[in-house]
């Protein structure tokens, strides 16, 4: 996808294909960006950023996500998400499909 700058109550809609519906921003710290996603699919898998959420038996549910500058997280398989800067207000994000 590509890198998109975001603020604290700002939501980044996602391809249905990644599993998580549109990631909202809940804090920003000097070192870590804090997400929240609905669930789209009827599992969740995530490495490389700490997290995590309820399934229902039905599908749907929900995450948390704390991801570290520098770090790239790998969510269901399907995509990467890196916190590529944090600045006072603000942080960029690159979200790309999984290799």
């Amino acid at each position: 996808m590509c890198e998109i700058e975001v603020a604290v109550g700002d939501t980044v809609a996602l391809p249905r294909e990644f599993g998580l519906g549109p990631i909202e921003v809940t804090a920003i710290a000097d070192d870590a960006v804090e997400m929240a996603a609905p669930l789209t699919g009827s599992g969740y898998s995530i490495s490389g950023c700490s997290g995590g959420g309820g399934v229902t038996s039905q599908g749907g549910g929900g995450v948390g996500l704390s991801c570290g500058l520098g770090t790239v997280a790998t969510v269901n398989d399907a995509m990467t998400l890196e916190v590529v800067e944090i600045g006072d207000d603000s942080a960029v994000l690159r979200i790309e499909p999984a290799a």
